[in-house]
């Protein structure tokens, strides 16, 4: 994947395992043309021109935009070859379902078949092996959220204290996954860009209140200075830690999100606490993994008046419709 995240929440890129965009395209032609009208695609022409990137680079003694892992990491895609890194792409597709050298062949392989003569046997071992070897699919929610929360909670202190780029997006699961980013059209076969149903809406709202919350204790865990980075991530904690006790309220019948809330306020939110807040989080973790396999939210509907309206909604999805 492109992001492995490791015991502390950081991320690793997997540059050498880049396919790139254009070889999910040949087969996603809708999904690429959604993709083609979102910022994430833009960001790799915009970005290097914007003022305030240069600023802020500038500030951090970064160069060049394009050629710097510091803003690599997050603005784009990244592959390797013959060891040297080039960007082919702002956020792509492996930036949210990993690196697909591993898995591309797998899952798009009908087991040797076609898709009308493949067995639901032969399709359900062919996902699981492509799971297997690295790809998030859409129903792996807690594990596209980590990707998402990993750049759109900023992971660098310097950055924002030093750089002075944002503490992160105001990044909310449900609203910015309906909008421009949708491209609900593989399984109609591209008829529709279909948005979540009652059930996912939920699932995409409370687990992505869960990864904020276990983002932002381990962003604090590893702050160093009394400086903007802390307050801001603390900040996220306790907003997360308030929405979630609203959650437990609205959905007695999930006691994991209650218990999340209970590890968010095991540790306090200060500089030099990093055992404590990390477990903390890694106990956060647990439960939205569980959280995950247990539940599909249909019995959560308390949760419903807390989902934000389609006011809130970032962008226009697009419709699906011919290719040119």
């Amino acid at each position: 994947m492109i992001f492995s995240f490791a015991a502390d929440g950081t991320t690793a890129s997997d540059h050498a395992k880049i396919v790139g965009p254009n070889a999910c395209a040949e087969c996603h032609k809708q999904e690429a043309e959604a993709w083609k009208g979102t910022h994430h695609f833009k960001t790799y022409g915009e970005m290097p021109r914007r003022k305030e990137a240069n600023e802020i680079a500038a500030r951090m003694g970064v160069q060049r935009i394009r050629s710097e892992s510091m803003c690599l990491t997050c603005h784009y895609t990244v592959q390797e070859k013959e060891n040297r890194k080039q960007p082919v792409a702002g956020i792509s597709c492996e930036s949210c379902h990993s690196a697909g050298d591993d898995w591309i062949k797998v899952h798009s392989g009908y087991s040797g078949k076609t898709d009308k003569t493949e067995t639901k046997a032969e399709k359900d071992a062919r996902w699981k092996l492509a799971e297997g070897k690295g790809m998030i699919r859409p129903s792996s929610l807690y594990r596209l959220a980590k990707n998402c929360y990993s750049c759109h909670v900023v992971p660098q202190e310097d950055l924002v204290n030093k750089g002075g780029h944002p503490a992160g997006s105001a990044f909310e699961l449900f609203s910015w996954s309906q909008g421009e980013v949708r491209h609900n059209t593989w399984h109609n076969k591209g008829k529709e860009n279909a948005p979540a149903n009652a059930a996912r809406k939920r699932m995409l709202y409370l687990v992505g209140l869960g990864v904020e919350l276990e983002t932002g204790l381990r962003a604090v865990s590893r702050a160093t200075a009394r400086k903007l980075y802390a307050f801001e991530m603390a900040k996220r904690v306790d907003r997360a830690r308030k929405q979630l006790a609203a959650a437990a309220k609205a959905a007695p019948d999930v006691p994991e999100i209650n218990k999340m809330v209970e590890h968010a306020h095991s540790a306090g939110l200060k500089l030099n606490n990093e055992s404590a807040l990390t477990a903390a989080a890694e106990g956060v973790s647990k439960l939205l993994a569980s959280i995950t396999e247990k539940y599909d939210g249909s019995t959560m509907a308390g949760l419903d008046s807390m989902i934000p309206g389609p006011d809130k909604i970032k962008g226009k999805a697009r419709e699906a419709g011919a290719v040119n």
